[in-house]
């Protein structure tokens, strides 16, 4: 309780009038692209080759410090901060760290949040958003979400609490979330992306002059079950074992086909996991040990 809750940022005004845009990375301590294009970010606004920029921008390369020094998803409190929120000024680390950042997500005009699979899953390069209710809200994002240019847009169920979009949702502060492969790899295209995304973005809102590339965007998908969204249920683990994916990452798959399976150690036991869905292998888990429930694979429904 005697932590103190640090968020290091860096804040840079433009001369010009405009909105606030609040870019973070980090929120789990896993995530290597988006610290690394954050970063890129703050150095590209303190050269002198910055663009000219209206508004104010608000860069976080790792709001979780804790979990990032525990070399982990999460701080030792072992609590998901993206399940975490609008938190505790009392609690433990991590409500204390969703408590504040909460603070700051209200304090923007857009909201850019960038993730990736982490240590132990991966993920297709995606933009998404949850599907407000306000008509005006949701087309904000879905435009912010296209502009990023990554491959997949997705916008899911807005009823999951607890993260930095619900509130997001909550303040009426349109917001995006992307994610770009994982696996405890930082990758260059990846933070190419991203930074190339949040530019994208910015120039979508106002805030700087550039030129945008040609449309990368290939699928938009949209779904309003109440459970879409939430990569760690989909297709739990029948049971504590090593899983063996029989998918790629982007492959095509129909209801019946195996994902993979799931064995225990000395491989007497073995289970099968059906897909229950026709679509594309959005998530893979590709760290091999799974606990009975864990997801092990999102499949994007067209």
């Amino acid at each position: 309780m005697s932590e103190e809750v640090k968020i290091q940022s860096v804040e840079v005004k433009g001369e010009n009038s405009g909105p606030h845009l609040l870019v973070t990375g980090g929120v789990h301590g896993d995530e290597f692209e988006p610290m690394a294009t954050v970063r890129q970010l703050i150095q590209l606004f303190q050269s002198d080759d910055s663009p000219e920029l209206s508004g104010r921008l608000t860069l976080i390369p790792v709001v979780n410090e804790p979990a990032y020094q525990n070399s982990h998803r999460t701080a030792p409190d072992g609590k998901d901060l993206a399940r975490t929120c609008p938190g505790s000024e009392e609690g433990t680390i991590t409500e204390r760290i969703a408590f504040k950042f909460s603070k700051i997500i209200q304090s923007a005009d857009y909201f850019i949040d960038l993730h990736t699979g982490g240590t132990t899953i991966s993920v297709l390069p995606m933009a998404g958003y949850v599907l407000h209710s306000d008509p005006e809200i949701l087309d904000k994002q879905r435009e912010m979400a296209k502009a990023f240019n990554l491959p997949i847009v997705w916008g899911t169920s807005a009823e999951h609490d607890g993260r930095s979009l619900s509130v997001a949702r909550d303040a009426g502060i349109p917001a995006i979330y992307t994610e770009y492969l994982g696996s405890a790899t930082c990758n260059k295209d990846g933070i190419s992306s991203y930074y190339e995304g949040c530019l994208n973005v910015m120039s979508s809102l106002g805030m700087i002059e550039r030129n945008l590339p040609e449309n990368e965007v290939k699928q938009v998908v949209e779904d309003r079950k109440t459970e879409s969204g939430h990569m760690q249920l989909s297709n739990p683990s029948p049971m504590t074992g090593f899983f063996e994916p029989a998918v790629q990452l982007g492959d095509q798959v129909h209801v019946g086909d195996l994902i993979g399976t799931v064995c225990n150690v000395l491989g007497t036991e073995k289970i099968s996991v059906i897909s229950k869905a026709n679509g594309i292998i959005l998530t893979l888990k590709t760290f091999s040990f799974v606990p009975e429930g864990e997801g092990l694979s999102v499949i994007l429904e067209k």
